[in-house]
């Protein structure tokens, strides 16, 4: 399945790592019914960003997950291969 990579650029006013963990469980309870699997994410909290990476079927599958589990779309989303 393919490998996409989202980059949220601006978290809201106030956000913080907590609120990042609870909008990932959110994900986790939702990504089911649209064929996806969260597997990662990171958070720059200095710069108010967030990473998540995600097994989908397709970009518009992992952005339904997040306009449905919690709203906070991503500002970018790349088709991306795993490299070690």
């Amino acid at each position: 399945m393919p490998l996409f990579m989202d980059v949220h650029e601006s978290l809201p006013e106030g956000a913080t790592v907590q609120d990042v963990i609870g909008a990932h469980r959110a994900d986790l309870r939702t990504q089911e019914q649209y064929g996806v699997k969260y597997l990662r994410y990171w958070v720059d909290e200095k710069d108010a960003k967030v990473f998540c990476l995600a097994e989908a079927p397709s970009a518009e599958a992992a952005i339904a997950v997040h306009r449905e589990a919690h709203g906070l779309l991503a500002d970018r989303i790349y088709e991306v291969v795993e490299g070690s």
